[in-house]
C-alpha cells in the first residue's frame, strides 16, 4: 500500500468581465485539500468532510471531490479503491471556484496516489466531468485550479485551452462578503438572448484582452475588462455589487466585476500597495450593504494544483 498523498488547488476567479465561461485564474491563498490513500475494494469513498458545516454531500456520485477521483481512475486505467478526506478551505457559493478546487485536488492527489500515470492537462477531463454534477461542463475554475496562471478556454467539446500571458506587475483583489450565492441562481439570472451589437462589443472585448495579455498593454487590458450582459443581471442579487465595483474603480482599480457566480467582486490593480487600499474600499463598500466580508489579495500568476 502506497502512502497517503494530499493536494492542494486554489481559488479561482472567473469570467473576469470580458470572457464568461471562458477565463479564469488562479490566485494564492485560500483554497481546498484532499488527502486520498488506497483502501481494499475497487471504489471511491469519502471518509470525512472537514470545513463544510456539513454542507456537502458525503455521497461519492455528488461530491466533486468523490466524481472526479473515480473518472481519474477510469482514465488511467487503473482499478483501485481510494478513500478521501475533503478539507474545504473555500466558501461554498462564494464564486471563488469552490467545486473546482475539491475536484482539482482530488483529481492531482489520486493520479499521484497511483504512480501519476496521467499529465496535469489530462486530469481536466475528469474535473470536468466532477463539475458537471454540480455546475455544469465549464472549465473556466478547473484548468486554471489544475494548471495555475491566466487561461482561456476555447472549447470544452472537445477540450481546447490556451495559457495565456499574465501581464508583469498585475495584483489582483478579492473580496468575498458574508453571503452565499447559489451557481444555479446565478446562471438563472442570466438573459436567454443578447443583442448582435452586444455580442459584438463583447467579442471586441475578449479579443483585446487577450491582445493586452500578450503585449503587455496595460491600458488595454483596463479598456476590455467590461462586461455589459453577465455582471449587470448578477449585480441585483448581490448586496452592494454595483457600489463596491464602483468603489474599486474609483480607488484606483484598472478594472472590477463579479468573481464567477458571485458573489464575491475582484478588481485588477497595478500594484500591491494599490490592490491594499482597493481591497480596504471595496470592503467599506460592502459594510456599508450591510455585509461583512474578508479579502484576498494575490500576484496574477499563481500556481495550481500541487501535493504538499
Amino acid at each position: 500500500m502506497s502512502d497517503p498523498v494530499t493536494a492542494f488547488a486554489p481559488a479561482t476567479v472567473a469570467n473576469l468581465a470580458a470572457g464568461f465561461d471562458v477565463l479564469g485564474l488562479a490566485i494564492d491563498g485560500p483554497g481546498d485539500r484532499v488527502t486520498a490513500r488506497l483502501v481494499p475494494g475497487e471504489s471511491v469513498r469519502i471518509a470525512a468532510i472537514e470545513g463544510d458545516g456539513g454542507q456537502l454531500p458525503h455521497d461519492p456520485e455528488q461530491n466533486t471531490a468523490s466524481v472526479a477521483a473515480a473518472a481519474t481512475l477510469r482514465k488511467a486505467g487503473v482499478t483501485a479503491g481510494v478513500e478521501l478526506v475533503l478539507h474545504k478551505g473555500l466558501p461554498i457559493g462564494s464564486g471563488l471556484g469552490s467545486s473546482a478546487a475539491s475536484a482539482a485536488a482530488a483529481a492531482f492527489a489520486v493520479n499521484r496516489l497511483v504512480g501519476s500515470p496521467l499529465r496535469k492537462g489530462e486530469l481536466i477531463e475528469p474535473c470536468l466531468e466532477a463539475e458537471a454534477v454540480v455546475s455544469g461542463r465549464h472549465a473556466d475554475n478547473v484548468a486554471p485550479a489544475l494548471l495555475g496562471g491566466l487561461v482561456m478556454v476555447r472549447s470544452t467539446d472537445p477540450l481546447d485551452l490556451l495559457r495565456l500571458p499574465v501581464p508583469e506587475g498585475v495584483t489582483v483583489v478579492v473580496v468575498t462578503p458574508d453571503f452565499e450565492l447559489q451557481t444555479k441562481m446565478a446562471r438563472a439570472a442570466l438573459p436567454d438572448t443578447v443583442s448582435l451589437p452586444t455580442m459584438v462589443r463583447a467579442s471586441a472585448n475578449l479579443a483585446g484582452f487577450v491582445a493586452a495579455c500578450f503585449s503587455g498593454d496595460l491600458p488595454l487590458l483596463a479598456r476590455c475588462l467590461v462586461d455589459e450582459v453577465v455582471t449587470p443581471a448578477r449585480a441585483k442579487l448581490i448586496p452592494g455589487c454595483e457600489a463596491v465595483i464602483r468603489t474599486a474603480l474609483d480607488a484606483g482599480a484598472i478594472g472590477s466585476s463579479i468573481s464567477g457566480a458571485g458573489p464575491s467582486v475582484f478588481a485588477l490593480c497595478l500594484s500591491p500597495r494599490s490592490a491594499r487600499e482597493v481591497a480596504a474600499a471595496m470592503q467599506a463598500a460592502f459594510t456599508e450593504a450591510g455585509l461583512a466580508s474578508s479579502a484576498v489579495t494575490s500576484h496574477a500568476d499563481c500556481p495550481g494544483a500541487r501535493t504538499l
